[in-house]
């Protein structure tokens, strides 16, 4: 039986090989999921979910059955769930992500599943295709479970959030580009992408919206923060007033950010995550002027 820590340490230099790897592997799984399923507005087809054991790519249909695959953070295995009952299982171990890769996709296979995936990694810095990457061998379940509770206690606390608004919002997800969990609020408004943007950008950025999430950090803030921001970036908003106070403006990412650690310390951590959610959203919603009746939670009417 595993001890459980509520909010436990999650440092980025201890589990980042191990993190690394694993967003190789989730990519692979995520990379399924677009591939098999309808583009909707700002890649909602794309992410995956928290489940009471890890994540989960939700039912695809593979043009001839219904599948899902699901990660298991206890067993630390992947499962490709068939709705006529056939199963297949991949563990998930210290092996290069060449070889996960090789045998994933075996396995979809032998379901009559064959999705045609890009073999490159997205929004990394310097991918390496799935075939060929044998720099992504590390996998230490006890972090990969750590990251897992974390994210899973996260989750309730953004679902949370999400209940507070009115107005349309993503579910709270895990986006396998990034790396992080996140929920989206909307005003309603369109928005032109940038002259030249992406496919990335040209869907995901067409809405209007206020951001909130939590990501384990990177190679350039090498701690796990949460994370908001509002999207087109309104005139001003580096100087909004915010709650709890260690939260701030990052000029390197162009967002707020509030380390972790802080919010693991503080008194109490659910609603140090919350304060910090709403007055992100109020600093950025007031700016872009949203419909004032979408600025009052649902839960002080």
């Amino acid at each position: 039986m595993r001890r459980v820590v509520e909010w436990p340490e999650l440092p980025y230099d201890a589990w980042s090989p191990t993190m690394d790897t694993l967003h190789m592997k989730l990519q692979i799984i995520g990379k399924v999921r677009l591939a098999l399923t309808r583009r909707e507005p700002q890649w909602a087809n794309v992410p995956l979910y928290l489940t009471a054991r890890g994540l989960t790519t939700s039912p695809i249909w593979s043009g001839r059955a219904g599948f899902a695959i699901d990660v298991d953070l206890f067993d630390h295995e992947v499962i490709v769930a068939v709705n006529d009952g056939r199963i297949e299982r991949v563990a998930l171990e210290a092996r290069p992500v060449a070889d996960f890769y090789r045998e994933l996709m075996g396995r979809l296979h032998a379901l009559d599943i064959d999705p045609a995936i890009t073999v490159v990694p997205s929004e990394v810095e310097n991918p390496i295709p799935f075939p060929e990457d044998t720099v992504h061998a590390a996998y230490d379940p006890d972090w990969a479970h750590r990251f897992w509770r974390l994210l899973a206690r996260i989750d309730l606390v953004l679902k949370e959030q999400r209940g507070r608004f009115t107005g349309r919002t993503s579910p709270v997800s895990f986006w396998w580009g990034t790396f992080d969990l996140a929920l989206a609020r909307y005003s309603g408004r369109l928005v032109r992408p940038p002259e030249g943007a992406g496919i990335i950008r040209r869907v995901g950025g067409d809405a209007e919206q206020c951001c909130v999430g939590f990501w384990p950090g990177n190679a350039t803030i090498r701690e796990p923060a949460f994370f908001a921001y509002a999207y087109p970036k309104p005139d001003g908003i580096e100087a909004a007033a915010l709650i709890p106070p260690p939260a701030a403006w990052s000029p390197t990412l162009g967002e707020f950010i509030l380390p972790y650690d802080a919010v693991r310390r503080s008194a109490d951590p659910r609603q140090a995550i919350l304060d910090f959610a709403e007055s992100t959203f109020t600093a950025g919603a007031t700016r872009q002027r949203w419909d004032p009746d979408l600025l009052m939670p649902y839960d002080t009417r």
